[in-house]
């Protein structure tokens, strides 16, 4: 089984964002792999889906294929699409490549609070912010 956080965040919406993913093994405390990355022109909901796809193409490209994976994301939008089938209304672009990754992989999406009390998603987004900080600077 691997868990994994995602977070993406964006200074402005639309605005210079970045996005992180942090991943386990069961049962470790410690992550064996921080992804993360920015943009400079896109948006929040962008990021958050960015953090998604790169966390499972990472799990994709180096075989979890046959592992359970538990993906926690404060992104309401993104869980309840995928677990309830909510309406796709924009991001078509980002929802292909999800689906695509969906079914080579076994996901189990949780939605988390944002800014509450864990520590991953915590890290996540203070990763994320980071990056988009970065991806402001590289515009001026």
């Amino acid at each position: 089984m691997v868990e994994v956080f995602t977070d993406g965040s964006c200074k402005g919406n639309p605005g210079p964002g970045g996005w992180c993913a942090i991943l386990f093994k069961k049962n470790n405390s410690t992550p064996f792999k921080i992804i993360k990355g920015r943009e400079t022109a896109t948006t929040n909901n962008r990021m958050e889906m960015t953090g998604v796809i790169e966390a499972l193409r990472f799990l994709y490209e180096n075989d979890f294929q046959r592992d359970d994976i538990i993906l926690y994301s404060d992104s309401n939008l993104i869980v309840q699409t995928l677990n309830k089938g909510w309406k796709r209304k924009a991001n078509l672009d980002l929802w292909d490549e999800l689906d695509h990754l969906n079914e080579e992989l076994q996901v189990e999406y949780v939605w988390v609070k944002a800014h509450d009390n864990n520590k991953w998603n915590n890290e996540c987004d203070r990763i994320a912010f980071g990056e988009a900080v970065k991806a402001a600077k590289e515009i001026h």
